[in-house]
């Protein structure tokens, strides 16, 4: 076989036309070992993103550092499973990134509102999500993977593909990751929460006259994730940042020191308006601004997506009724299982009330299976890494939100049973847009539809168990709120606002409805609303060090003498920033347990340590670190 897929895999051809890579009769690629080590990767990468993407508020598309990864294991322990067996794998690996991905962005609101979360709820609201987004995915499979091929490009299942064949590069790839997996993981130890002997912040903070603060948070996690997006996602971001902590900030201090005495901030009574500080200011009126333009920018997302929503289900229910190829009851089963689930966890989380059982589980499995559907065909044009998770899940958050108001379901335990059902919706909406990119991977490689879709199913069930057991481990860092937390948690943030705010109406709204104009006025200019929004939601700190990881790809890109050259430095800077991301949130998660558990105990640093000189040392050592791996590497000229 040639060692890239024909060219027929990126259309010109009837699906049902279509020859794939594997094209002899057996298409099993499955085995214990491959489930075993499916269920590792799946386990790990969802560890990883949830730790990360609460960091960030970015995740990481887990298919090709889980086909580079998987190729490595199976090569061992499986190798005469071959290329199907990896595909097994990198479907596993997405798996476990897409149901964390989706439970981060509303189950932690839960802690944000004060309430307590037991694993049971969590799990069976998110693992309900999985086999629900599933179960309808794979109703719309033949439609959305096969006779659309070719229209729909899915052009990260076709880079996963691509991946998967030439598995003469696969060695190269895995050797990056394991350096930067040791570079994330020796500078987590000695700055996170291992040993904790040395600070990794440099900050300057002004309290007179013009208020402002600038950090850089030197963590090797973050450089990698800048890496990854590149320049334009880190500049909109970093932007956001600029003008959240050198814009707004100043404002609101400008005018809180011409307040009377007596006054005091809303949700502190202790500090008087005119006495703030840049902390007071971020963390009671600026991250408000900034959840109102989040708000904006996911309804903005979600109007421009009534066209795809309306084509998707015409096209649907006009699409060919007869199945081609494989068919079986499992998907039925696991359709069939997610309803069920749903409805037990909607009990659960009503807390007896039958009448909200009831109608939220109805409305949410309603919003699900119009999103699943929409998901599916968005990844088929943009990918999984650009899926507008956010404005669908905004989207359906407000439409529950207004059936617990109309029914006067609006204390607080109501709200925590909402968010809940919030986390099944957006569970199965993420699941689906991952379930897609791997199917279509397995319809060009040529392996089993019903395989895969067993072996998923499996890797986002584990990984509900890891991404809850995760947020509970985390679960006292995550319910902390104000400025300079662990974990910035944007997205839940912005769900614990908007539904507390609308049930209560206890939120400094017209903070909210600035920055929803705000949101508004970057629409109207083209810029990318949601990626401003979050930079000026997150800490600058956390924007700083993702744009250097920015820069840093730039500059590989700037001093490569030819485009081949530059692709394949380009290529192994994301496989050596996949294992920055993997070793800062892998050893960064460890050290909490070990911290948790007390194994270990740290003081913090002190003296030089603690100092800004020290921060800087580590980010220079960050970034040679990063840049003379890539830079040193031979590039042979084909």
């Amino acid at each position: 076989m040639d060692k890239k897929l024909s060219k027929d895999a990126y259309g010109g051809i009837n699906g049902k036309d279509y020859v794939p890579y594997v094209s002899d009769e057996s298409k099993s690629g499955g085995n214990i070992a491959v489930l075993i080590i499916g269920v590792i990767l799946a386990a790990l990468f969802t560890a990883s993103t949830a730790y990360s993407g609460m960091k960030s508020g970015l995740t990481v598309a887990a298919g090709i550092p889980g086909s580079i990864i998987g190729s490595a294991f199976i090569a061992v322990f499986a190798k005469h499973k071959g290329i199907l067996a990896k595909n097994l794998v990198q479907g596993m690996s997405s798996g476990g990134e897409s149901v964390a991905s989706g439970v981060i962005f509303v189950l932690p609101a839960v802690l944000l509102i004060g309430f307590k979360i037991t694993f049971l709820e969590g799990f069976i609201v998110s693992a309900g999500g999985v086999l629900f987004g599933v179960g309808i995915a794979a109703l719309v499979h033949n439609y959305l993977i096969v006779e659309e091929h070719g229209k729909l490009m899915y052009p990260e299942s076709l880079a996963i593909s691509e991946t998967l064949v030439a598995s003469e590069g696969a060695g190269e790839s895995m050797k990056f990751m394991g350096i930067g997996f040791g570079i994330g993981g020796i500078l987590t130890v000695i700055t996170g929460s291992f040993l904790n002997v040395a600070n990794n912040v440099i900050s300057y903070v002004n309290e007179k006259f013009y208020k402002w603060k600038f950090e850089i948070e030197v963590n090797p996690l973050l450089l990698g994730i800048g890496f990854i997006v590149g320049m334009d996602v880190s500049v909109a971001m970093f932007a956001g940042s600029i003008l959240s902590n050198f814009g707004i900030t100043p404002l609101i201090g400008y005018f809180a020191e011409l307040g009377k005495e007596g006054a005091n901030v809303w949700n502190n009574p202790d500090v008087a308006i005119n006495s703030m500080q840049v902390t007071h200011i971020a963390g009671s009126y600026v991250k408000y601004m900034g959840a109102g333009m989040m708000l904006s920018g996911g309804l903005i997302g979600a109007l421009k997506l009534i066209p795809t929503i309306i084509s998707s289900i015409k096209e649907t229910l006009n699409a060919k009724s007869s199945k081609s190829g494989e068919s079986s009851s499992i998907e039925s089963l696991i359709l069939i299982g997610g309803i069920v689930v749903g409805f037990i966890g909607g009990f659960i989380i009503s807390k007896g009330n039958i009448l909200m059982a009831i109608t939220a589980s109805i409305l949410s499995f309603f919003l699900s299976l119009l999103f699943v559907i929409v998901a599916g065909r968005l990844t088929g044009t943009i990918g999984t890494s650009n899926l507008p998770v956010s404005g669908m899940t905004i989207a359906s958050i407000v439409i529950v939100t207004l059936l617990f108001v109309v029914m006067g379901w609006k204390n607080t335990e109501n709200n925590r049973s909402l968010l809940l059902f919030g986390t099944f919706i957006v569970t199965a909406i993420a699941m689906a847009g991952g379930y897609t990119q791997s199917q279509k991977v397995t319809f060009l490689i040529g392996g089993s539809k019903n395989e895969m879709q067993k072996y998923f199913t499996i890797a986002g069930v584990a990984g509900t168990a890891v991404v809850v057991g995760t947020i509970l481990l985390l679960s006292n860092q995550l319910a902390a709120t104000g400025d300079n937390v662990a974990f910035a948690l944007p997205q839940a943030n912005l769900m614990a606002t908007l539904t507390a705010g609308i049930m209560s109406g206890e939120l400094p709204w017209v903070m909210v409805i600035a920055g929803a104009v705000m949101g508004v006025v970057l629409f109207l200019l083209r810029l990318p609303v949601m990626t401003v929004a979050i930079g000026f939601y997150l800490p600058i700190s956390t924007t700083s060090i993702i744009l250097i990881g920015a820069l840093v790809r730039f500059f590989v890109e700037k001093v490569s003498k030819s485009q081949q050259e530059k692709d394949a430095r380009v290529s192994n800077g994301i496989s050596l920033s996949s294992g920055l991301v993997a070793g800062g949130s892998i050893v960064g998660l460890i050290g909490i347990i070990l911290q948790v558990t007390g194994v270990i105990k740290g003081n913090g640093p002190s003296g030089f340590a603690a100092s800004n000189t020290i921060a800087f040392i580590i980010l220079i050592v960050l970034i040679v670190a990063t840049i003379l791996p890539i830079l040193k590497a031979k590039y042979i000229e084909k």
